[in-house]
């Protein structure tokens, strides 16, 4: 299982969140950490994890200002 916090990032994580899915072995879990800063920024991160061929496997507020999501990519996929 992989870790990646892109909190440093905070509004701007999309373009890194998506080159991270890329790398992602089949079958390889990540937990993402990241700062929205808006809520529609959580919905565009579950719509781009899906289209690098992963799964989302669960979608939380870590706290306050923080979200995380745990994905799977899938076997075969992009």
């Amino acid at each position: 299982m992989k870790r990646v916090d892109l909190r440093h990032l905070r509004g701007e994580f999309l373009s890194e969140l998506s080159n991270q899915a890329k790398r992602l072995n089949d079958g390889e879990v990540c937990i993402f950490l990241f700062e929205p800063v808006e809520f529609d920024n959580i919905e565009k991160s579950v719509n781009l994890i899906r289209e690098e061929g992963c799964e989302l496997m669960n979608s939380l507020k870590f706290n306050q200002v923080d979200w995380t999501i745990v994905v799977k990519k899938i076997k075969g996929q992009i």
